[in-house]
């Protein structure tokens, strides 16, 4: 099929002026005034539509197109007219138009706005929605943006298994993997959904230096918050021969990266964002990008908060973790950027990061941004075999269960770090969305699979 991707006609209307093209899309909105009609026609290519008129004298198919409805797909030939000063830069004045798929009253998204809890009891239409159309192209764009600037980084794209026999994050908090009732262990030993790539990433680093695994992610945890899916993705990078200040640029550059990229190509996905859902998303991604990152301890951190303790719910004390409340307010109300908070206590952090000298804190970083709080989670990894197997019978691990991981350390162990973006929750702080079940195309949550 000859056609002609709406995009193309509406970043250069000009030089299509009184081309005739054939256009194909799906139906957005339909008047008609007596002997011409407007239908707004959308295919993908463009965040926005591209008008169509539709005038009974020049239109031998104006019964069929008059007898349309919103979401039937439609082919339509006709003639380019640039209209600049219009909220458009071109219209098409159709001469044929052929319906490839037709629609009726029953269609579910008639009306032009619909609540997002609503729209996801239809995932497999929401994506035609404006809002979940921006939403999907930010993330497109955002996933281009990354695998871009770990190439030009010198990292290599590696995949990490899907099915894990082990739990890198000692949580426990793992969905089983077996080939159906009753049929015995397919693998020899228990397997599960990874949870995390990291500790065949960190492998992978021993062998090529620098990189990155970036797919899919699985936990089972019973949560019913705006943050938290079953399923996600997750972007990890190693780094062979490189500290916790090595992780914190790689971190800080990625942000700024991707930050930039999404706002150069998706700059209508965003205005149109901004005005529904977040009036201050554009110049909050500008300030990330404009603003360097702090850069304080744990310690620091729980110094700075506790005069404020009787603003938040939960007042902060050393040796617990920092709630959403607590990042926010630090990138929020005492930094005004993004913040990275280093060295947390050993006790609430993974068993394979670095201890420090003073014997209670790790070589862990947490990337807090304003209006969402932690987005990043990394860390130096422990190289020390005998500091690491220390760690383990402490924690009741059993190092036979690592012995791979055991063994990096054992030949030609080097420092190395890493760490971990949830993707989702970058896409939901580029877009301005608040639940995470609406940045994921479908959202797998605890009981929901639909």
């Amino acid at each position: 099929m000859r056609r002609t991707e709406i995009v193309k006609i509406l970043r250069n209307p000009t030089g299509y002026s009184d081309h005739a093209v054939t256009v194909c899309g799906w139906v957005r909105t339909l008047r008609s005034s007596g002997k011409i009609a407007f239908l707004a026609l959308h295919d993908g290519s463009a965040f926005g539509s591209l008008q169509v008129v539709l005038a009974q004298d020049e239109l031998p198919d104006f019964a069929v197109a008059a007898a349309l409805n919103v979401g039937a797909a439609v082919c339509v030939t006709g003639t380019v007219i640039p209209t600049p000063g219009a909220a458009q830069s071109a219209e098409l004045r159709a001469t044929s138009l052929a319906v490839e798929g037709a629609s009726d009253e029953t269609y579910p998204l008639q009306k032009k706005r619909h609540t997002l809890e609503y729209l996801r009891t239809l995932p497999h239409l929401r994506g035609r929605t404006n809002t979940l159309q921006a939403v999907f192209r930010v993330r497109a764009a955002a996933s281009g943006a990354l695998h871009q600037f770990f190439r030009d980084a010198g990292f290599f794209y590696v995949h990490t298994p899907i099915i894990a026999t082990g739990d890198a994050e000692g949580a426990g908090e793992q969905f089983a993997v077996t080939a159906g009732e009753g049929s015995g262990d397919f693998f020899g030993v228990p397997a599960y959904l990874t949870v995390s790539g990291q500790l065949e990433g960190e492998a992978m680093a021993m062998a090529l230096g620098k990189i990155y695994t970036f797919g899919p992610t699985f936990r089972a945890e019973d949560s019913h918050t705006a943050r938290h899916a079953a399923e996600f993705w997750m972007l990890e990078p190693e780094m062979a021969f490189a500290d916790l200040e090595d992780d914190m640029d790689l971190a800080e550059a990625m942000l700024k990266s991707v930050i930039k990229e999404v706002l150069a190509v998706c700059p209508d996905e965003l205005a149109f964002l901004q005005q529904f859902y977040d009036k201050a998303l554009t110049a909050r991604l500008q300030s990330v990008v404009d603003a360097p990152f702090a850069r304080i301890s744990y310690t620091e951190a729980i110094d700075l908060l506790t005069p404020h303790n009787a603003r938040f719910a939960y007042p902060v004390e050393w040796g617990h973790d920092l709630q959403t409340e607590h990042e926010r307010f630090l990138t929020e109300e005492i930094y005004h950027a993004p913040v990275f908070v280093t060295d947390y206590p050993a006790d609430i952090k993974a068993f394979y990061m670095r201890r420090n000298d003073d014997g209670r804190t790790v070589a862990a970083v947490d990337c807090l941004v304003p209006g969402v709080g932690e987005i990043i989670g990394g860390s130096q990894r422990e190289e020390r075999l005998d500091r690491l197997e220390s760690v383990m019978r402490t924690r009741g691990m059993n190092p036979a269960d690592y012995a791979r991981y055991l063994d990096l350390r054992r030949w030609g162990g080097c420092p190395h770090c890493g760490f971990g973006l949830g993707f989702e929750r970058l896409v939901m702080y580029l877009t301005g969305i608040a639940n995470i079940r609406d940045v994921l195309p479908y959202p797998r949550t605890a009981g929901s699979a639909v």
